[in-house]
């Protein structure tokens, strides 16, 4: 009887042991593997200095399994306590899901604009289920040392940009821009989302689509994809083969004179310290013309239903959101810029010429990244294929419109009428 009570106080006190545990340990769930040696040296020590007894662990998952391993693991009830956000309707679908804690009232997002929480809301805006972290900002880099030697200048319009292509090409020394089509994402989430909004008036247009106001068909939109079309004749040879990769590969080696870009990229060159950048935004149709560009809300956090430790969840999403964070995030994850509005000083002077952009110009999200994609074809799928077939090409401005809004109204109600 004694040793039996004995183990029963054994296992008792095992147990209470790993309860307390677990309630000073949280595990963050992300697809940013690159991301993990600066959380482990850098952001989770910060935390811990102000948090001490609380224990965090980042897992993340390769990017291309995220949303599939992370469903999985949410359903099953082994993921873990936070959990990184897609913007829109990934997470959105995750909230409705049961999945996701509703976070109104239990955090504090008073230093978020309504432009950053939007990514991580409901429809109709009462419902907030992730903490906005960071967003990324599309445009141009060039090489600087092929610019002077060609005599050339960043362009700010169209024809100015077409110009300075067609001089790098006539040169025969250099590729004018580092681009490929075999992978399709770019093609839409780098080049057209990056270069329409200028056309179709960033926020105007995309929300004009969602309202039925506006077609694929329209002026506006036809002319973003003849845009494209136009700068497709200076891919590469080969182009259609070309990976992001390839791509990336040819900037970084001198190759080619610019890149059609991510803010994301700049830690990638910043490797080859040979290789002297610059940035140019997006150039606009005609002088004189209201600029727009793609700052696109990328990542935020949110916190498991079933989470065993809410409370250290929440001390968390608190830090997240203060100046110590945005300072750290933006710094050492060049090009991932904070959605907060506390006043940072961007040490990166390319990250920094991309974040003032938002100066002059009017900030919009990818297109199709809210709503649009909820239906059958899959816009997003549409549009790698589409764009790429342009880039290529294959279609013509209108031919790829059609083709959009031909799929677009399959499904779309307020595209019916």
């Amino acid at each position: 009887m004694q040793s039996v009570r004995i183990m029963r106080n054994a296992l008792l006190i095992a147990l209470a042991a790993a309860g307390a545990a677990q309630a000073g340990t949280l595990t963050i769930e992300s697809w940013r593997v690159d991301d993990k040696t600066l959380w482990k040296t850098v952001l989770i020590p910060a935390f811990e200095k102000k948090n001490p007894g609380i224990e965090v662990k980042f897992a993340p998952t390769a990017p291309t399994e995220y949303d599939s391993s992370l469903t999985a693991r949410l359903t099953g009830g082994t993921a873990g306590d936070l959990i990184a956000c897609r913007p829109f309707d990934v997470s959105l679908s995750l909230y409705k899901k049961g999945h996701l804690e509703k976070l109104d009232g239990k955090t504090d997002m008073k230093d978020f604009p309504a432009s950053a929480k939007v990514a991580w809301q409901t429809d109709d805006g009462k419902d907030t289920f992730c903490l906005p972290m960071a967003s990324v900002i599309h445009g141009f880099l060039y090489n600087k040392k092929i610019f002077q030697e060609l005599n050339l200048q960043p362009p700010k319009t169209e024809e100015e940009f077409i110009k300075v292509l067609d001089t790098v090409k006539k040169s025969g020394k250099y590729a004018p821009l580092a681009l490929g089509t075999n992978d399709q994402w770019e093609s839409n989430q780098i080049v057209f989302t990056s270069i329409g909004p200028n056309y179709w008036k960033g926020e105007e247009g995309r929300k004009a689509l969602i309202s039925g106001a506006a077609k694929f068909t329209d002026p506006q939109f036809v002319a973003a994809f003849n845009y494209e079309a136009k700068l497709g004749t200076f891919l590469s040879k080969g182009a259609s083969a070309q990976t992001y990769g390839d791509s990336q590969n040819q900037f970084a080696l001198g190759k080619a004179a610019v890149y059609p870009t991510g803010s994301w990229d700049i830690s990638y060159f910043n490797q080859t310290p040979t290789l002297e950048l610059g940035a140019f935004a997006p150039p606009v149709p005609k002088a004189g013309d209201k600029c727009y560009i793609s700052d696109h809300n990328d990542i935020g956090m949110g916190v498991n239903k079933k989470s065993k430790n809410k409370a250290d969840a929440y001390k968390f999403l608190t830090w997240l959101a203060s100046q110590e964070f945005a300072d750290i995030y933006t710094n050492k994850v060049t090009g991932f810029f904070s959605l907060s509005n506390h006043l940072i000083t961007v040490k990166d002077p390319i990250a920094k010429q991309m974040l003032d952009w938002r100066k002059t110009c009017s900030s919009t999200i990818r297109l199709n990244a809210q709503i649009l994609n909820r239906g059958e074809p899959s816009m997003e799928n549409q549009l790698w294929n589409i764009n790429a077939q342009v880039l290529n090409g294959k279609l013509s401005g209108r031919e790829a419109a059609d083709k959009v809004q031909s799929g677009f109204a399959k499904w779309y109600k307020p595209q019916q009428k």
